[in-house]
């Protein structure tokens, strides 16, 4: 038996289900049950009949996971598998931000930790945080931890006053504007679409500006045979398996995660025959910390 039979032979015999995020590795995404972007995986984690979940992310999707479904088991294949911006913030900053302006809502990525979470008033990813900005009553909006992502939602919606924390996304900051406008010049019919964790001058040159879902969503939509892509190079197996008569091209430096790609077929397989690396949260944390996560899943509907 392959490692894919095994694994799809297990996920029965477990009541398992497989989760991958659009960044994982091509033969991971080919035997998930879903693949998506954070906030397309926290709406299909709710609603799931399985009652074990494997997620192939990095941390905090496993513990947004659990947290969401307390009850169900959450196995990561790489407990190690991390996101360092998600810990770009701190309990006392916000604290402090709370008690320095009043009318404050905190808003926080839902690239961060369950704490972080717990000191927050609503969760939000990319494709949804402009739409939850907009709808909530504050007018000052402090947003964690991603700068690049705040600065671009305080674009779109000038009416709230933005607070930034200098938190970011290592793959996402390393794409280079010069290495951007080189592909441009080489492939001058090609659009561009770029994720908003990009730091703002490759924004500037963008042509689209999307979560990894509205991105693949946009080429697929599109009349235009060429792109340019700023995010990481994950998303290219999705659209070109999507798209196989358009072209693709990255930066020459590809933005890659390396947690992202600790997600393997083989440590699917591991944790299946063995229910190591399941996630834990401690149960006060997760009371606190589901509430604007599902303040996140209203406000998003």
């Amino acid at each position: 038996m392959t490692v894919t039979e095994e694994i799809h032979a297990l996920k029965k015999e477990r009541d398992a289900v497989i989760l991958a995020h659009y960044y994982a590795e091509p033969g991971v995404q080919e035997v998930a049950d879903y693949v998506g972007d954070s906030f397309y995986l926290s709406r299909v984690a709710v609603g799931l009949s399985e009652q074990t979940i494997v997620f192939c992310g990095v941390a905090f999707m496993g513990e947004s996971a659990k947290i969401l479904n307390p009850e169900k088991t959450v196995l990561m294949p790489d407990l190690g598998a991390d996101c360092p911006m998600a810990h770009m913030a701190d309990a006392g900053m916000i604290r402090r931000m709370r008690e320095q302006y009043e009318d404050l809502a905190v808003v926080c990525y839902i690239n961060s930790t369950a704490e972080l979470k717990k000191h927050s008033d609503v969760c939000v990813t990319s494709a949804n945080a402009v739409k939850i900005v907009r709808a909530l009553p504050n007018r000052k909006i402090f947003f964690i931890p991603d700068r690049n992502l705040a600065r671009y939602v305080a674009r779109q919606v000038p009416e709230k006053h933005f607070l930034f924390n200098e938190g970011y996304c290592p793959v996402h900051e390393k794409i280079q504007i010069q290495e951007l406008l080189k592909a441009k010049a080489e492939h001058p019919e090609a659009i561009v679409l770029s994720h908003p964790e990009c730091a703002e001058k490759v924004l500037e040159q963008s042509d689209h500006i999307g979560s990894t879902s509205e991105i693949i969503g946009y080429a697929s939509k599109s009349a235009c045979e060429e792109f340019i892509v700023c995010t990481e190079k994950g998303v290219r197996w999705k659209l070109e398996k999507d798209n196989p008569g358009k072209r693709f091209y990255f930066t020459d430096t590809e933005p890659v995660c390396r947690d992202m790609k600790l997600n393997t077929p083989d440590k699917i397989l591991h944790v299946l025959k063995t229910g190591e690396n399941e996630v834990e949260v401690d149960a006060g944390l997760q009371e606190l910390s589901k509430k604007p996560l599902e303040r996140m899943l209203e406000l998003g509907k």
